[in-house]
């Protein structure tokens, strides 16, 4: 899976030393600005009075840049009488220390930053940024609307021209960078992930509110409506958002499970069955399994005849969709199955809710989550259960279900963005697609691909097996530079040299032609080296 980078303000302690090194590779390394130093940190003089806008890829810093809105600046030093080079009556702060790792430059690291900042800076309601801007880099500045002033400053190898930007300027260079990061993202290529999933506008507007307090009576209303969109859509009685991932929401359920006191029955044929069963094993509940290679069907008569068998068992746990194969179980036959046993149903619908239509109504208990197939961000944890559910002392507070119900799905802080976006990711949401599944399909089986596909297969998930001769990870790797993603770096992908196509979020059929062409050409290029050698 691609992993996101978040642009955000710096705030721990990880961050800054991060920071301080960057600052070093840049200023001292690259930039000969600074001296060398054993320590290879560099702390700036302004440290204290900086707020630095930072890009993050995990735990890493990948760029930065420093803002200040307090006297004495940089150039106050640099330049004798500064307000007189300036316009009056303007409230100022300046840009520093932009740096960003040479691995991504020339990508849409460089403008997210800087809208980032720039959203910063409109907030605080500065009205003018000065920056002493690199003389290589002074057409773009200018291109942003930043004018010079002043004669160079600096030394003779590392020369800069002080420039301006005005809040007009700033207004206009944040649409700008709207415009440049949907043309960049546009050339950069199409995503073709099971998550983070392509997201509509609407969806990144609302995201982009202005957070608000998880104990506002805004929050705790709109939630509310939005728990109805989701039984409306599922069919079902009840349902708990949670901030967390798909595992925390499995987790949720295991721990529900701990305290029924019956044995159980865990259904597996790929990666996400069989981490059912360690969900099973961590909270130590009973049960029998039904394990199956991957990919391998398991027939409906196994399942029935472990009930006949097991009369003790009180139910069975279940993925809908096997993400790791685009396996789809037959919901509906294990729904009567269980009626018919007064067993309970338990599924782990990530992959499938939104996808194909999943009705809850004689179903246990489910777990799901706010992006993928729904179209949102990652970040929630959905828990939809058939019946009232009471807190339980014996259980770890964040993981009982109970203690949702009883607050309304409040009980810790949460998160209004992530809400008010899916919220309008349901109102906007439309299934996956047959056609563009079918023709995504096609193309692969023509070009003589081996692809997993039938009756009983997610029109969200196309599972491909590649040749021995080629490398899914090389493959995968050749695919980003032609701006085409899959999903190919999970460990469970790469050790069976697969790569899957996932039909989920945002997809256009022109933008998935064209990626599919793209993506075949890489594709040839690899089967003609394959044939010669």
């Amino acid at each position: 899976m691609m992993t996101a980078i978040v642009y955000k303000r710096a705030d721990q302690s990880s961050e800054l030393e991060q920071i301080h090194q960057l600052n070093y590779e840049t200023f001292v390394e690259e930039i000969p600005q600074h001296r060398v130093n054993e320590q290879r940190k560099l702390i700036d003089r302004f440290h204290d009075a900086n707020t630095y806008i930072i890009a993050k890829k995990e735990d890493e810093v990948v760029g930065m840049i420093a803002v200040k809105g307090t006297r004495p600046f940089s150039l106050d030093e640099k330049l004798d009488q500064l307000d007189a080079y300036l316009p009056p009556n303007e409230t100022l702060c300046e840009i520093r220390l932009l740096s960003i790792k040479a691995p991504y430059r020339g990508s849409r690291v460089f403008y997210e930053l800087s809208k980032a900042l720039v959203d910063f800076c409109l907030k605080e309601h500065y009205t003018m940024a000065i920056i002493s801007g690199t003389l290589r880099q002074t057409k773009l500045y200018r291109h942003l609307g930043f004018r010079p002033f002043g004669p160079l400053v600096g030394t003779k190898e590392a020369p800069y021209q002080p420039m301006y930007l005005t809040k007009e300027s700033f207004e206009a260079a944040s649409k700008l960078f709207q415009k440049m990061l949907k043309r960049n993202a546009k050339e950069k290529g199409h995503f073709f992930l099971p998550g983070p999933v392509s997201i509509a506008d609407k969806v990144k507007e609302a995201w982009g509110k202005e957070p608000v307090s998880h104990r506002s009576h805004e929050v705790s209303s709109m939630l509310s409506q939005l728990k109805k969109k989701l039984c409306a859509l599922t069919n079902a009685n009840e349902v708990e958002i949670a901030v967390g991932t798909g595992t925390m929401a499995n987790d949720m359920v295991a721990a529900h499970l701990s305290i029924v006191n019956e044995k159980g029955l865990i259904l597996a044929n790929g990666e996400f069955g069989y981490r059912l069963i360690e969900h099973g094993k961590r909270f130590k509940l009973p049960f029998a399994t039904v394990e199956k290679p991957w990919n391998a069907p398991i027939d409906i008569s196994e399942v029935e005849n472990m009930l006949r068998d097991n009369r003790d068992i009180g139910w069975i746990w279940t993925v809908h969709c096997e993400t790791s194969t685009g396996y789809l179980f037959p919901l509906e036959e294990l729904e009567q199955l269980c009626l018919q046993y007064n067993v309970k149903l338990c599924v782990d619908a990530c992959s499938s809710l939104g996808i194909v239509p999943v009705h809850l109504k004689n179903v246990y208990i489910t777990s799901a989550v706010s992006g993928k197939g729904l179209g949102s961000y990652p970040g929630l944890a959905l828990v939809f259960h058939q019946t009232q559910i009471k807190p339980h002392h014996q259980l770890p507070k964040y993981l009982d279900i109970g203690v949702y119900q009883a607050k309304a799905s409040i009980p810790f802080t949460h998160s209004s963005n992530g809400l008010y976006a899916l919220s309008v990711a349901i109102e906007n949401h439309h299934y996956a697609s047959h056609a563009l599944y079918e023709l995504v399909r096609q193309k692969l089986v023509e070009a003589g691909l081996r692809v997993f596909y039938g009756e009983n297969y997610s029109p969200g998930i196309l599972t491909v097996q590649l040749e021995i001769e080629i490398s899914s990870r090389e493959f995968g790797d050749q695919l980003k530079h032609v701006g085409v993603y899959v999903s190919y770096e999970s460990n469970y992908l790469l050790e069976r040299n697969w790569f899957q196509i996932a039909l989920m979020g945002e997809q256009k059929k022109a933008d998935v032609e064209d990626a599919m062409i793209r993506l075949l050409k890489v594709y040839d290029s690899f089967h003609s080296r394959k044939v010669m050698g």
